[in-house]
Parts: C-alpha cells; sequence; structure tokens
C-alpha cells in the first residue's frame, strides 16, 4: 500500500514536472523507483514467511510470522507515504530550483531506511521464532 501511494504521489509531481521542464522527466523519477523498491521488501518478506509454513506450525511461529509482516508492512507504509510526499514536492521544486535536487535525494534516502528497518526486522522474527515458547494452560 505504501509502495502504492509513494508511486502515485511521486507520479504526479514527475507529470506536473515535466510540463514545467520536460529535459528534467528522466532526472525526476528516482522517487517513483525507489516506492517501487518497497513493493519488493513486502514481496521478499512474503516469500520468506510463505516457504516457512509446513505443518505443524506452531503458535509462536505464527505470531512471528504476523509480527514480520505488520513489521514490514507498516514500515513500508510510512516510507512510502513519506516517498510519495517528499517525491511529488522534491521534483516540482527541482524543477525551479536544480539545487535542491541533492537534497531531495538525500530525504528520499532517509524515508527509504524507514522501510528497509522493517524489512531487516521482519527477516530477523520468523528465524527467531524456534527461540519461544507459547505455554497452553
Amino acid at each position: 500500500l505504501g509502495a502504492a501511494y509513494g508511486t502515485a504521489k511521486a507520479g504526479v509531481g514527475v507529470c506536473t514536472m515535466g510540463i514545467m521542464k520536460p529535459e528534467l522527466v528522466m532526472r525526476s523519477i528516482i522517487p517513483v523507483v525507489m516506492a517501487g523498491v518497497i513493493g519488493i521488501y513486502g514481496l521478499i518478506i512474503a516469500v520468506i514467511v510463505s516457504s516457512s509454513v509446513v505443518p505443524p506450525y506452531p503458535l509462536q511461529t505464527g505470531f512471528a510470522h504476523l509480527g514480520a509482516g505488520l513489521a514490514g508492512g507498516l514500515s513500508g507504509l510510512a516510507g512510502g507515504m513519506c516517498i510519495g510526499i517528499v517525491g511529488d514536492v522534491g521534483v516540482r521544486a527541482t524543477a525551479q530550483q536544480p539545487r535542491l535536487f541533492v537534497v531531495m535525494i538525500l530525504i528520499l534516502i532517509f524515508a527509504e531506511a524507514l522501510a528497509l528497518y522493517g524489512l531487516i526486522v521482519a527477516l530477523i522474527l520468523p528465524s527467531s521464532a524456534s527461540q519461544f515458547s507459547c505455554v497452553e494452560p
């Protein structure tokens, strides 16, 4: 969901900027690409979680997979929204003042790091699920 929002919001900014300065369009699709990478993070998490679902499926493994999905999904949502907003405003500002390009890229990198942190947590959680135990009363 974050990747879709980021792609749509940044794409609107690229189209608007393309009207003002068409020669900068290829340089300004970086936010769209970065938002697409967040979608790939979600795909990685889904493949890892689904490949480790085998019977018997203990309760603690299910909770670890739920936590991994939530960590990756919510951080991807936050990162995608941030990339979309910064990408939209950033490419429009870059069309008016080209020196803002580096600043926009730095902010986008920090926004992408939000989703990357969620991916790291989502990769660690399923691998450590066997360390936990759920005791039935």
